[in-house]
């Protein structure tokens, strides 16, 4: 299989102010079908004659140590802390993703998605890339026209980041969300939002409602379900996005964290470090399985988008119905 390169471009985030940590730059890049990616050329490994020689107690060394990571890799099973998890709220995923985000869960992303500079160098990584996502989307829902009077259903809004921007231009925002604790939130930060804006401002107040993504209802412009789908497994994510299609009339706009060997790793070495408030399951997902999901009920994939930092990576999609000449 072809390696192709992808183009990103740097771009700019003043929803917040990185002054007291020094990270590193997000990568951004958005993908249109008809652009091709230019290649990009790997080295040959080298021969085996071309590789120093080891002695006996250097390859004992290594050995021992890829064993020691193996060994905790395995003990840092995702899957085995899964099932602890939902052994502790009856196998019911939607109770622990609510019980998490309704208490310690809540108290930690409402700092990552807010502007205190209380957060840890890793949280304010995070900050960046959710953000990142956030203006993404918004520019992909830019690209139709001005956003005045379009219906948004925000699927998961968090504390609000995408639904006040939304609001902001006039768009007729319904937000959701599993957490009440968030949603009050939500409810809050739009309100003092809406408080300071001029007289002749499109600012429209969103709807705020408490429920799962598969509970609700209505019909939309468009649906987005950002940074949601990281909490369920592939089974019940085909379930999701099957009811989030049925209530988009025009777009569906999905974020996940995307299932590959390198970042399937990188979260087995974050499961090596779980903090008292990082009690979430987190679950990748293919692009492939997320496309056929959509396939199922008639969509396809018609932008893609990749967003990383150094701790956050999230592939971000498009799709519109199979019809559609948009």
């Amino acid at each position: 299989m072809p390696v192709t390169a992808v183009p990103s471009t740097a771009t700019s985030v003043t929803a917040f102010s990185p002054r007291p940590h020094s990270l590193p730059p997000t990568r951004f890049s958005l993908l249109y079908p008809h652009r091709a990616t230019p290649s990009l050329r790997l080295r040959a490994l080298p021969s085996a004659a071309e590789l120093p020689s080891l002695n006996g107690p250097v390859v004992a060394a290594a050995a021992t140590s890829v064993a020691a990571i193996a060994a905790a890799l395995s003990l840092s099973d995702p899957e085995r802390r899964r099932r602890r998890q939902a052994e502790a709220s009856d196998g019911d995923e939607k109770a622990a993703v609510r019980a998490y985000f309704n208490s310690t869960g809540f108290d930690r992303w409402r700092k990552i998605y807010g502007s205190t500079d209380d957060v840890n160098r890793v949280q304010l990584d995070i900050r960046l890339g959710h953000a990142q996502t956030v203006e993404a989307t918004l520019r992909m829902l830019r690209d139709a026209g001005p956003l005045a009077g379009t219906t948004i259903c925000d699927a998961g809004c968090g504390t609000g980041s995408l639904s006040i921007p939304l609001a902001r231009e006039g768009a007729i925002v319904l937000a959701s969300d599993i957490s009440a604790a968030m949603v009050s939130e939500a409810q809050q930060q739009a309100e003092a939002a809406f408080s300071v804006e001029p007289a002749n401002s499109p600012f429209q107040m969103p709807k705020f409602e408490v429920s799962d993504l598969e509970s609700l209802n209505g019909s939309f412009d468009t649906v987005v379900c950002l940074d949601v789908l990281i909490h369920y497994p592939q089974e019940k994510a085909d379930d999701m996005i099957a009811h989030l299609a049925s209530l988009a009339k025009k777009r569906l706009i999905l974020s996940f964290a995307p299932k590959t060997l390198y970042f399937d790793f990188l979260k087995r070495v974050g499961e090596l470090f779980p903090g008292p408030s990082k009690a979430t399951r987190a679950y990748l997902h293919s692009e492939r399985d997320v496309e056929e999901a959509l396939r199922k009920v008639g969509w396809r994939i018609r932008n893609r988008g990749f967003i990383t930092t150094q701790f956050y990576f999230a592939k971000l999609v498009e799709a519109v119905p199979i019809g559609s000449t948009a």
